[in-house]
């Protein structure tokens, strides 16, 4: 396996610290609004990566947080509580915003195949991790305490900005100077480990007491306690955004390699941006796509994972419906063939080869999807070979090709959609009747909605 590293931004070797066991912390949902199409991105990546992981005979212990305090509406610590402000906007308390938009994520994933993680970590769960840590760097000299805040010093490592390849000199420059800061921070670009109860976070509802007084975590410090707390201070894979490189990343490295005096993560791996129609995605363009709008398209979760799989993880993607379409007409492909399929015969190993070959490759998912439709397309293969083979590769694809008898029932039950709201159309309830028996005798509850027939 090789996979490219973005601190040292080249494809290494891969080789985990301890035998065939591979440890990998992937950064999570803030959860303070809805999954949103560039999220499963990011997420199905790493769902590819540790499945691949797995297909090559590792067994990968994969921790993934889920942020539900601490970020704010800055990266650098500047800003309003993210939580906060989506709390006056919908009337709620902000535990119950962490919680409806966390069971939003783990809809989403269900939805595109993408496994859940051995642990999944709430920040709020881990307070006493993060003050931990917090108080050894204090302890070090490595952060300082004002009056706000508790801050990493980041003039005391050496090796800060490697990761991003930034000089220090470079991200004071940067740093803003239209909002309000701290005015005893030593150096702009020094961040947040612990926010104090005070200021314009005085009435902060979410805080817990500490060695500074009651308050909050800032976000870097929750990665690295949780992922030193389940994973040890060295891990072989962390992942994440290419956003999340010059400044959280940077951070969680500076802050875990003080703290231990030891390499904080061995591989870095970052997934590139998705645009929408060559745009940035954002409420206001009104481009911002969920789970529910590919429902609400007719089209199948399930196929934006093909639609990812066609492009390099470390290349920007540009979505569009129509593309979106394309790729559902891909997976109908395959799930057709699956459904026809029962009897599975042996596995390629030339084809399996291949395959695998594509993804040890940097994860070059578009060489496997192309392995699978030439395995299809094969003649000199028998049916039942194809589909042996074919099961094999949806370990790493994902697609639950396996339940073939589902999408039969599913082609059906879509064909019988269509022909009732056609016969309601024509006012002919006695069809429309019938039509509701035979979805109900295929296991479906079925609702008469404005837009037409709907099923449950």
């Amino acid at each position: 396996m090789r996979l490219y590293n973005t601190k040292s931004r080249s494809i290494e070797d891969f080789s985990p610290l301890s035998g065939k066991t591979v440890t990998m912390y992937a950064c999570g949902p803030t959860v303070y609004d809805y999954t949103h199409i560039g999220h499963m991105r990011k997420y199905i990546g790493d769902d590819i990566l540790r499945r691949t992981l797995t297909a090559l005979g590792y067994e990968v212990k994969h921790v993934m947080n889920i942020t539900d305090v601490g970020h704010l509406t800055n990266d650098s610590d500047t800003g309003d509580d993210k939580f906060e402000k989506t709390a006056q906007k919908e009337g709620k308390s902000v535990w119950d915003i962490a919680a409806f938009y966390t069971n939003y994520f783990h809809t989403t994933m269900e939805a595109v195949h993408v496994l859940p993680p051995v642990i999944e970590a709430k920040a709020t769960d881990h307070i006493k991790e993060m003050i931990a840590l917090v108080e050894k760097l204090v302890a070090e000299g490595y952060a300082y305490e004002t009056s706000q805040a508790v801050y990493f010093d980041v003039s005391k490592d050496a090796h800060y900005g490697e990761l991003s390849g930034q000089k220090l000199s470079e991200k004071e420059t940067a740093a803003r100077d239209d909002v309000v800061i701290d005015p005893d921070k030593r150096n702009p670009a020094d961040f947040s480990l612990w926010f104090k109860r005070v200021g314009k976070f005085a009435d902060h509802a979410m805080y817990w007491p500490s060695p500074w007084g009651d308050g909050f975590p800032g976000w870097h410090i929750e990665c690295s306690a949780m992922s030193m707390h389940y994973l040890g201070e060295t891990i072989d894979i962390h992942t994440g955004g290419i956003d999340h490189i010059p400044v959280h990343h940077e951070n969680e490295i500076a802050q875990s390699e003080c703290a231990t005096h030891k390499q904080f993560v061995r591989y870095w791996v970052h997934h590139d941006f998705l645009n929408v129609e060559g745009e940035k995605m954002s409420k206001s363009k009104e481009n911002f796509y969920t789970i529910d709008d590919i429902i609400a398209h007719k089209i199948d979760p399930l196929a934006v994972r093909i639609l990812f799989m066609q492009t390099s993880y470390r290349k920007p993607l540009n979505f569009t419906w129509e593309s979106l379409d394309a790729a559902d007409q891909q997976l109908k492909k395959l799930q057709k063939f699956a459904a026809h399929h029962s009897e599975a015969g042996s596995i390629s190993k030339e084809y399996k080869k291949v395959f695998l070959e594509g993804l040890e490759d940097d994860l070059n998912t578009a060489k496997a999807i192309a392995t699978v439709w030439e395995l299809i397309a094969d003649t000199t293969l028998s049916e039942e070979d194809k589909w042996a083979t074919l099961l094999d590769f949806d370990t790493v694809l994902g697609l639950g090709l396996k339940d073939a008898e589902k999408f039969l029932i599913t082609e059906a039950a879509d064909a019988l959609v269509t022909e009732r709201d056609e016969a309601r159309k024509n006012k002919d309830y006695e069809k429309s009747d019938q039509l509701r028996h035979e979805l109900e005798a295929l296991g479906y509850e079925v609702l008469d909605t404005s837009d037409g027939t709907k099923l449950q």
